[in-house]
């Protein structure tokens, strides 16, 4: 296998506006995923955007990491583990785990998500 040229996707934070997914005010869109070089083991990468209204439930079928980019998510699990995540904070959600994503106001979190694109 040959070299391959990166990929550069400018300002994604601001530009890319990911497509509604559920209730009134959960949004989610891949940006890039490996799944074209990589089949087997693909990792897709893209935003999540939540606003206030509906809390999203959202069980994983493949793990995942995201960091708070901007706005504040309250973020807990089965467990009774709980999170007021802001920008800088970092979460490993293990396939398998159910997650309740809510706000006050707006929350954006980057993620990588090993999984096909589209496959959220």
């Amino acid at each position: 296998m040959g070299s391959q040229a990166f990929q550069h996707f400018k300002n994604a934070q601001k530009e890319f506006k990911p497509p509604l997914i559920a209730n009134e005010n959960a949004y989610l869109g891949d940006v890039v995923s490996s799944e074209k070089n990589d089949p087997e083991k693909p990792i897709s990468a893209g935003f999540y955007r939540l606003e206030k209204g509906t809390p999203l439930v959202y069980t994983y079928h493949y793990d995942e990491m995201k960091i708070i980019v901007e706005g504040e998510f309250d973020i807990k699990d089965e467990t009774g583990q709980s999170v007021h995540a802001t920008p800088g904070d970092v979460f490993y959600f293990p396939k398998g785990s159910k997650i309740t994503f809510t706000t006050d106001s707006y929350g954006l979190g980057f993620y990588c998500g090993q999984r096909k694109e589209g496959g959220a």
